[in-house]
């Protein structure tokens, strides 16, 4: 490994300066002046002083050294708050947040107001995409007003949260403060000029003069364009940083992740690499080195353009669902966006929750569900939930939605204004994809705490609440059924276009909805509220109604949950979680005899866009009992959506076609049938030649029929075929 210019400076230095302190070594350091940084530090790893040896070590790279020496500070000084927020820090940047928060609160409880700990939790806060970040930060401005790195992250957080002004202003607050000192908020003015697509910045240039080595300019200025999506310019960014200061390990780590999140994999490995090797051994370099190490256990499944990203043990599986839907969404999209894709585009299918969300660590106001980058979507397979928690298609549109925004505007979209596309095209599908009106959404609509139209990025960004971010979805799509309503798809169409001009909501609500932005919320509310509002009211009723509904299903008094269950059930007819009124009743009708009635009540729960693949299959079931057949395949096509990991659905579904002469779909569930690999292979195999005989392709079906034989040599349905099939 190379030795980074400044590491043999310090080990070079001769001089000792008296009285070095960390806080002047490191400021020496930020503001490039290399040698004197050097010295200082130096003095520092002579010192008895086992924390000024620590910050010592920590500067010149030898993490695990300086932890080591900052733990025995501590043995040494247990009630010092100081060596708590710098030990802090390096656990924050290093190696344990969890750690790290823990000895930023040891330290608040020595002093409330102490302006390390506080600032401390505003970037711990701040990593996690927390409204508390800006809160800590004001504190420790309180607490100290002259922390400068206070003023600095405060502007940081508003250029964050899409508030140029704001960030402005507290930049120039600090430059106030030490005009040759506050080189982050340079950062920040340079970020928010680049931002609004001026190539060139003068705040670049003092930076530079200051420290022409600073490469957290463009460290800056890359996580502030990933937080807007925009990930090309991030890299330039990085890059630009790295070629700065090769030794600016977070900075290389950044571009290895954003790289691979643009599907160059190779270049994501090497940065990545070479951060680990350094010792930068963070949870993002680490984690995503070994997802990098597992694509091994991937296929790349192609079709012009388009690929998919599989697991080998899945692969034959989605496959078959994954790349028709795909194609389909894409021929859809192009017509009614008026515009088509010309890069490749790759979906990604992640069995492994974790591998997911390693895939899209350091976003925020992420659904847990998929992410849309550039020319990548990336995504929970089937199997990563319980089944029935997941509809992988319905997600699949949404993160579609998302590339096609996010190429027609070059990556400008607001966050509300994309999320909001992507959730009302869920529902253009089918009634009964996307999310239902959860009870988080209901209390919000209920207690009018839905975000002003001018304001809705910041439910994404950094929400206030842990359920902001699920209202704010829910709130963004109703927001694009009401302009689709009001004006017509035309005019997201124009928004569209205006976003790409780096136009704000509140510029392009007037011009497209010929009214103010608070307008705009008074009607859409009004709109909202004579849609769903009853059903925010009866909410508590709801509440109070269920309990003794579900004491009398537990009780198997059927009688009551039929005369209470369907009031229940209308307060509130969105709800289809475990132990909906629709499952109840169906099993109270099916207990008395009435079929008709279960079946009825089942049908209610899937057009609400009830997911349970037990509760479908049994009403698959009660379909066929009464021979509607044609219903019952109906229902059990939603669960190819939903979760296709399940032989007997495919079994089962293949046999429905087969009957209605569905001779196409009946091949498909067969094919999925052999792809599950169910115990009866020979049976499976047996099927799937049906099937191939039923399309007229006599070859592949006594290729089916002698694996059937060859797996179960006396199968007499399979001999029978293999005789028919023979010349």
């Amino acid at each position: 490994m190379k030795t980074p210019l400044f590491a043999s400076l310090f080990l070079a230095a001769a001089v000792v300066a008296n009285a070095a302190t960390p806080e002047e070594c490191l400021r020496a350091k930020k503001l490039g002046k290399t040698e004197q940084a050097a010295t200082c530090l130096l003095e520092l790893s002579r010192s008895d002083n086992a924390w000024y040896r620590a910050e010592a070590a920590w500067a010149s790279g030898r993490f695990d050294e300086a932890r080591n020496l900052f733990q025995q500070a501590l043995s040494a000084n247990p009630g010092s708050a100081e060596i708590r927020v710098r030990s802090g820090r390096l656990y924050l940047e290093r190696f344990n947040k969890s750690e790290a928060s823990k000895l930023f609160g040891e330290a608040l409880k020595i002093n409330e107001k102490d302006a390390g700990a506080l600032m401390g939790m505003a970037l711990l806060s701040a990593e996690g995409f927390s409204s508390k970040a800006e809160d800590y930060a004001k504190k420790a401005a309180e607490a100290d007003p002259k922390r400068l790195d206070a003023r600095e992250l405060l502007a940081r957080l508003a250029l964050e949260r899409s508030r140029p002004d704001e960030a402005r202003k507290h930049a120039q607050q600090a430059l106030a403060m030490s005009p040759d000192g506050a080189i982050d908020a340079m950062a920040v003015l340079a970020t928010a000029d680049w931002l609004e697509d001026k190539k060139t910045s003068p705040w670049e240039q003092k930076a530079l003069a200051i420290n022409p080595n600073y490469s957290e300019l463009y460290g800056i200025g890359g996580d502030i364009f990933v937080l807007q999506r925009r990930y090309r310019e991030a890299i330039a960014l990085y890059e630009k940083a790295v070629a700065l200061e090769g030794h600016n390990y977070r900075v290389r780590s950044e571009l290895g992740v954003n790289l691979m999140r643009l599907g160059r994999d190779q270049d994501a490995r090497k940065q990545l690499e070479t951060a680990y090797e350094a010792g930068y051994r963070n949870a993002a370099t680490v984690n995503t080195l070994r997802l990098l190490d597992s694509y091994s256990r991937f296929d790349v499944v192609r079709d012009g353009n388009l690929s998919l990203r599989l697991r080998k043990d899945e692969a034959d599986l989605l496959r078959i669902y994954a790349m028709r839907e795909l194609k389909k969404a894409v021929s859809t999209y192009n017509k009614k966006y008026r515009f088509e894709l010309k890069e490749p585009l790759q979906v990604e299918f992640y069995p492994d929750h974790e591998d997911f969300a390693v895939r899209t660590m350091g976003l925020p106001g992420l659904g847990a569900l998929g992410v849309a980058f550039g020319d990548a979507v990336a995504m929970d397979s089937p199997a990563a939930r319980p089944p029935g928690q997941f509809h992988w298609a319905s997600t699949l549109w949404h993160e579609l939605s998302h590339i096609y925004l996010m190429k027609m505007t070059d990556h400008k979209v607001p966050r509300w204004f994309t999320e909001g596309v992507s959730v009302h095209e869920e529902m253009q599908v089918s009634k009964e994809w996307g999310d239902r009106l959860d009870p988080p959404i209901l209390k919000a609509i209920r207690d009018k705490t839905l975000l002003p139209i001018a304001d809705l990025d910041r439910g994404f960004q950094q929400p206030d609440t842990p359920t902001q971010v699920v209202v704010s979805y829910f709130q963004a799509g109703r927001v694009i059924d009401f302009i689709t309503e009001k004006r017509g798809w035309d005019t997201i169409l124009q928004m569209i276009g205006d976003f790409k001009q780096m136009k704000t909501t509140a510029e392009v609500i007037p011009a497209r909805m010929g009214i103010s932005p608070e307008e705009f919320d008074k009607q859409f509310l009004e709109w909202l509220d004579a849609d769903v509002g009853q059903m925010a009211r009866n909410f508590p009723e709801w509440e109070k109604t269920m309990k003794p509904l579900v004491t009398a299903f537990e009780e198997r008094n059927w009688d009551k949950v039929i005369a209470d269950g369907p009031r229940v059930r209308d307060l509130y007819p969105e709800y289809v979680d475990k132990r909906s009124v629709y499952e109840m009743l169906a099993e109270a009708y099916r207990a008395k005899g009435n079929s008709d009635k279960a079946t009825e009540e089942m049908l209610r729960y899937v057009r609400k866009g009830g997911r349970s693949p037990e509760l479908i299959k049994s009403l698959a079931t009660l379909l066929v009992d009464a021979g509607r057949n044609t219903d019952a395949a109906g229902v059990l096509e939603r669960l190819n959506f939903i979760y296709p990991q399940d032989a007997a659905l495919h079994q089962q579904l293949g046999d429905l076609y087969a009957t209605l002469g569905n001779k196409q779909g009946a091949l498909t569930e067969f094919h999925a049938l052999v792809a599950m690999k169910p115990i009866d292979m020979a049976g499976a195999h047996y099927r799937l030649a049906t099937a191939y005989k039923a399309t007229n392709q006599p070859q592949k079906a006594l290729d089916e029929v002698y694996l059937a034989l060859e797996l179960a040599p006396g199968f007499k349905d399979a001999q029978k075929l293999l005789l028919e099939l023979s010349p």
